[in-house]
């Protein structure tokens, strides 16, 4: 294994000639800014070495060059100065102008207002004597009406005469005071009309002097406009020599980084500032410090064994592939997966915290001992392992073949680590360790037989053949059950033989009924249900379905769903109406009068061909489906007669 230290060993070394030139690169960027910093402040103790003649050159060519952008800059900048002063000169004469037509402006909205108000009062006064008028010829109509009904009166009034003479003295008076207001009303009218005239001269001059105003609005604004352009073109202008100024500025640090590392290799340092030779000396003495440290590594890395270091590289290698293939086989394997061989028929999975949450359970189990090491199976003989205090879920997965053979598997999830389980099963003298594919399997031998009599002349005694056997196959999983069984999960769980993928609606249903269920069954070959275990389902129910599963809630009272699927939606419109009309039929125990409801179960279709029945149990009911699933329920006379 020394490949391996050798490979960590250059592994580091590159480490560190990677901090090395790290730290390498950031003093160079010091030493180079202090020397520069050296060089300019010894511009003039350079003049004394000829050999730096081509620098100082160099120098006075950017610098006058400086000189030039800067003197552009100064000329820009008063140029810019000059435009705002422009501005503000602009800006005070629109000022004036628009003052001043505002103070001719003043008079003429007086004058405005004077002749509106004074036409409005014309206009009122011609108003109020065509009022008038018609008042007049109204008071003249009605006296001629009243003259015509007093001459129509018959008989006569006695002072027909008197009424006639009074009527016709009132229209005698009119014609004058017609005549009067006519005159009246000719001269409201030339007053209104020489009012409106003013009114509208005035409006005209008032106008006049608006247009004059917005005209010199807009051009002092185009003035303004023309110079603002003016100033940002200058302003671009400088930003370009200023940038063009900080160029040739960085064009000398060549310059100055050359007289600055030749001063500091003459060890000469300007007189007003003497640290930066200093400093320049400290800089580079890091630098060569850091260099050195460098030459060191590559030098230990050169004496690496290159063999070794290939070696190294690849099982490096190796191992990310196999942890890349890991990852990826991980995170695409389902979620919840039970690692069932592909040919399981029917699943029994119990949840043994809801087991223990449920008085019922206790009770039944207190009255039955053999109830529930009947429903766990061989979860029961795991030593170290308490069934009702350390397992979480426990899962039969069971087939049948061709000839009737019955396999059953049988997965303990627990709720801590298996630790304590393995360690106990390792110290048990029982068991054998063994290994499968590279898991080990643990075996539990049967107790030696008898040794017969020596005068008999029969063989000595013989060790069966192993009877349980459990794995790990999970960080808190076990495989519990006869070795060939056993062996089977492993391979599963290793991948070797096809596992078991239920999928669809209807399973997905079911996996989510987990938490809030104590027992769940469910079998893809529903009229063979009845050969593994002791009949819980009517016939009918059974041959009508194609997949059956069953959730029951251990709570008082009790509840239950059962999930059906079926071939088509007609077939799955038969179901439920015949489950509908003839639930006692449908919904019994076989070959006992106990119904599974105690009321009418609701009937729900879920898709084209899922049903999920809801209902609650009788207790009796419900203790008695437990005892077939155990397989207790056969009475004793009859057990002891067969």
């Amino acid at each position: 294994m020394s490949f391996i230290r050798t490979g960590f060993r250059e592994v580091a070394l590159k480490l560190k000639r990677q901090r090395t030139r790290i730290a390498l690169r950031h003093e160079r960027r010091l030493l180079q800014r202090s020397e520069i910093n050296l060089g300019r402040e010894g511009t003039a103790q350079a003049a004394n070495f000829p050999e730096l003649r081509n620098e100082i050159v160099a120098l006075k060519k950017l610098e006058q060059e400086q000189k030039e952008v800067a003197l552009r800059i100064a000329r820009i900048d008063e140029g810019i100065k000059r435009i705002e002063e422009e501005r503000q000169q602009i800006a005070r004469e629109q000022t004036h102008a628009i003052a001043k037509l505002e103070a001719e402006k003043k008079p003429l909205l007086q004058q405005r207002h004077q002749a509106k108000s004074t036409a409005e009062v014309c206009e009122r006064e011609l108003a109020a004597v065509e009022r008038r008028i018609q008042e007049s010829e109204a008071a003249d109509r009605d006296l001629l009406k009243q003259l015509s009904d007093l001459h129509a009166l018959d008989p006569a009034p006695p002072d027909l005469e008197a009424l006639s003479a009074g009527i016709m003295a009132k229209r005698a008076r009119l014609p004058d005071e017609r005549a009067e207001l006519v005159r009246a009303r000719m001269g409201s009218g030339d007053a209104v009309r020489t009012a409106k005239e003013k009114l509208i001269a005035v409006e005209s001059e008032l106008a006049a002097v608006e247009r004059n105003m917005a005209r010199a609005r807009s051009e002092f604004e185009a003035r303004d406009r023309k110079l603002a352009e003016s100033i940002r073109t200058q302003q671009q202008a400088a930003r370009e020599a200023r940038t063009r100024h900080q160029t040739v500025e960085e064009r000398k640090n060549p310059a100055y980084l050359s007289i600055g590392r030749h001063l500091s290799e003459k060890g000469v340092a300007p007189p007003n500032a003497p640290h930066l030779l200093e400093a320049a000396h400290h800089r580079r003495e890091a630098v060569d410090l850091l260099l050195k440290h460098q030459a060191e590594l590559a030098q230990l890395s050169s004496q690496i064994d290159k063999q070794e270091l290939r070696k190294f590289y690849f099982s490096a290698f190796s191992v990310l592939v196999v942890l890349a293939i890991t990852l990826l086989v991980v995170f695409q394997s389902p979620r919840g997966r039970e690692w069932l061989p592909q040919e399981t028929d029917t699943i029994l999975s119990i949840n043994a915290d809801q087991f223990e949450r449920s008085n019922l359970a206790k009770r039944w189990r207190d009255a039955k001992p053999k109830l529930w090491p009947g429903l766990i199976g061989p979860a029961a003989s795991v030593p170290g392992l308490n069934p009702t205090r350390d397992t979480a879920r426990i899962t039969r997965a069971l087939t049948t073949n061709e000839t009737g053979e019955t396999k059953e598997f049988n997965l303990v999830q627990t709720r801590r680590s298996l630790a304590k389980v393995i360690r106990t099963v390792a110290d048990d003298n029982n068991f054998k360790k063994r290994s499968k594919n590279g898991l080990p399997v643990w075996e539990r031998q049967p107790s030696l037989a008898k040794p017969p009599p020596q005068s008999s002349g029969a063989p000595g005694a013989t060790v069966g053949k192993p009877d349980f056997a459990l794995a790990r196959v999970g960080p808190a999983t076990l495989a519990v059950g006869s070795p060939e069984e056993v062996d089977e999960l492993v391979l599963v769980r290793l991948g070797m033989k096809p596992d078991l993928k239920i999928t669809g609606q209807l399973f997905d249903r079911f996996q989510a009924l987990d938490h809030e269920s104590a027992l769940r069954l469910i079998s893809r070959d529903p009229p063979d249900l009845s050969r593994v275990f002791h009949p819980i389902f009517s016939p009918e129910l059974l041959d009508s379905s194609q997949l059956i599963g069953l959730a029951v809630n251990l709570q008082n009272p009790v509840k239950a769903r059962i999930l059906i699927k079926v071939n088509t939606s007609k077939k799955a419109a038969d179901v439920a109406r015949q489950l509908r009309s003839n639930p006692e039929q449908w919904l019994r125990l076989p070959d006992s009068p106990l119904l599974l409801y105690s009321q009418l179960p609701e009937i729900q279709t879920q898709g084209d061909s899922n049903l999920e029945l809801r209902f609650t149990v009788p207790e009796d009911s419900a203790r008695l489906l437990l005892e077939r699933l155990a397989g207790i329920d056969v009475p004793e006379a009859t057990v002891a007669a067969y």
